[in-house]
């Protein structure tokens, strides 16, 4: 049976008729719509919003960068949500209307393709990608699949926890499958979006933490959010800089910009890594020497799955770890998005939707 929750302003009359939902286009045009309710189908739950996050990675899903739509077709972006389960379809067991659950930028592996008979389900190759090839959360209701949920605690505000569904999960995830243990010099490059949770999370897992950025106006940003040392890319060559620190064990790129991570393979020690969670246009450029004399490598890492991002949530909330947010309401969702797009969002935006 279907349970529905009103939203602010809104009487349960208007809640039966439908619901509001963000519409994105290539063009730049968000538009606020009246969406009619769908029941979830067999294997999905139908949640009712309550805050979402805003993703640099929207950028994908709006602009249509996979081809999963025609061209002309707009999209509901958005996949850092937090919200409550309002109705379950056919064959859902383990989940309950009413429970707290989060979705993030994977909507859900089938279980079925040959990665998922592998378990690696991250790299599913029937998984929709939620604000993208499926409807997202810049809306007051979404549906997901079952196996793409994640269960989290009830006293978090909303607005906390919609950035560790994705943002949060990459950091963690890089660096609990890196190469880096318990003492190991780690950088993290850019204090942004990505990076400000990235040297919480570093510090937490009991690294030695270098945060690179450029500038000295984000230093005492980045000790005060955990850094032992920082390094200012605009004062030399920060591979250089971490040399002399004694070389890292892992460089964690969160920056979107090729260019600047390629001098940071100069600053990884003997078989360090340089993992790459931000994604950039432009390429890394590498020489072979350092590569091949030092063991190092450059890896890339996307995201975890749903059981990953509930370690990544109970990891942060025993450990403090938070994002720094701006809210907005979702009629506000395209001001949030070229406010996060400019890299004036301090640091991540995400649209209160319901409470």
């Amino acid at each position: 049976m279907d349970v529905y929750a009103t939203r602010p302003g809104r009487g349960l009359e208007d809640v039966m008729s439908g619901y509001r939902a963000v519409e994105a286009t290539a063009g730049g045009d968000f538009t606020l719509v009246e969406r009619k309710f769908e029941p979830p189908g067999a294997g999905q739950v139908r949640i009712a919003v309550e805050a979402c996050g805003v993703c640099h990675s929207d950028v994908a899903g709006i602009m249509n960068m996979t081809g999963s739509r025609p061209s002309s077709v707009s999209v509901v972006p958005g996949h850092e949500v937090i919200g409550r389960i309002d109705a379950v379809g056919d064959g859902v067991s383990g989940w309950r209307v009413g429970q707290r659950v989060g979705v993030g930028y994977l909507g859900g592996h089938c279980g079925e393709c040959a990665m998922c008979r592998r378990g690696d389900f991250v790299y599913c190759t029937d998984q929709p990608v939620l604000g993208d090839s499926q409807q997202g959360g810049y809306a007051e209701y979404l549906t997901a699949r079952t196996s793409g949920l994640v269960a989290v605690p009830d006293d978090i505000p909303a607005a906390e926890l919609a950035p560790l569904m994705c943002a949060g999960l990459t950091v963690h995830h890089a660096l609990m499958t890196s190469a880096a243990r318990t003492g190991d010099l780690v950088a993290v490059q850019g204090i942004g979006g990505l990076g400000h949770l990235g040297i919480q999370y570093a510090r937490a897992l009991g690294f030695q933490v270098a945060a690179i950025a450029r500038g000295r106006s984000k230093k005492e940003l980045a000790l005060r959010l955990g850094a032992h040392h920082y390094i200012d890319s605009a004062e030399g060559d920060p591979g250089q800089a971490l040399q002399e620190l004694g070389g890292a064990r892992v460089v964690l790129a969160t920056a979107s910009s090729g260019a600047s991570m390629s001098p940071l393979v100069g600053g990884l020690a003997v078989r360090g890594q340089l993992v790459v969670v931000g994604v950039a246009q432009d390429p890394i450029e590498v020489g072979t020497v350092p590569l091949i004399f030092g063991a190092r490598s450059i890896v890339g890492s996307l995201t975890g799955t749903p059981r990953d991002n509930e370690d990544n949530v109970g990891f942060a909330h025993a450990h403090g770890i938070r994002p720094m947010v701006e809210t907005v309401p979702l009629e506000q969702a395209g001001e949030a998005y070229a406010r996060m797009m400019s890299g004036d969002a301090r640091f991540r935006m995400v649209l209160e939707v319901g409470r």
